[in-house]
């Protein structure tokens, strides 16, 4: 069966090419030209990767559409838009994207990152490690994708808890932002290393004040590590 992309941009030009290129590379492809189409669309198509314009119309930006297909799916969502504001780019990964390219791009780089999501994507639902990491007041099942504090299960996009899980299962040692990016995101990501410092600051977030045994430490000059107190 094809993989299945959803388009949601309110430039038909740019939806008829992304259309066009991805059917020849043997994908199923469906577009929107705005927010409220383009959900429906999510719901009823099931798309296995949206790609995703911040600027859209009709009341529904891309970031609201982001939050909201975040709120009832973990399928991969690659923001696509002529913004190229760091705080743009900060937002749509806060709110659970998976990557983000700039217009004008190049359909080949486009075509290689969406492979590379879709590879992470997927190696993750291969995943079949049931262990559970334990520490107070916080849970972390890999193989859930579920994450308890003081035993209540909480909301946090997959990327989100695979770094958790990780310097988890790491603690007391320090990482680089790029090898974070290596060993959560993949060998194959194209972004840059902000997008490490975003996801710890939305963790530390959802982190703060439930135990003081444990915490998320910058090292500075150095990177990130998960510290047990001693």
């Amino acid at each position: 069966m094809s993989t299945k992309l959803l388009v949601i941009d309110d430039d038909p030009n740019i939806c008829d090419l992304l259309k066009y290129y991805f059917e020849n590379e043997g994908y199923d492809v469906k577009t929107a030209n705005d927010g409220i189409e383009g959900l429906s669309y999510f719901k009823m198509y099931e798309p296995d990767l949206v790609l995703l314009d911040l600027m859209l119309p009709k009341g529904k930006d891309g970031n609201t559409i982001c939050r909201e297909i975040r709120q009832i799916s973990s399928k991969p969502i690659i923001i696509i838009t002529a913004k190229d504001e760091i705080l743009d780019k900060v937002l749509g990964l806060e709110l659970g994207a998976d990557d983000f390219v700039v217009k004008p791009f190049d359909m080949k780089e486009l075509s290689a990152r969406i492979k590379a999501v879709l590879r992470r994507y997927y190696a993750k639902d291969e995943k079949t490690d049931e262990e559970t990491i334990k520490f107070e007041n916080l849970e972390i099942s890999k193989n859930k994708y579920e994450l308890k504090l003081n035993g209540k299960a909480v909301d946090i996009p997959p990327k989100e808890l695979e770094l958790l899980y990780f310097l988890a299962s790491n603690f007391n040692r320090v990482f680089t932002r790029d090898q974070l990016l290596d060993k959560v995101w993949g060998f194959d990501y194209l972004g840059d290393s902000r997008t490490v410092d975003v996801h710890v600051k939305r963790l530390r977030e959802k982190l703060e004040g439930v135990s003081d045994k444990w915490s998320l430490k910058t090292v500075w000059g150095v990177g990130y590590k998960f510290e047990l107190v001693q």
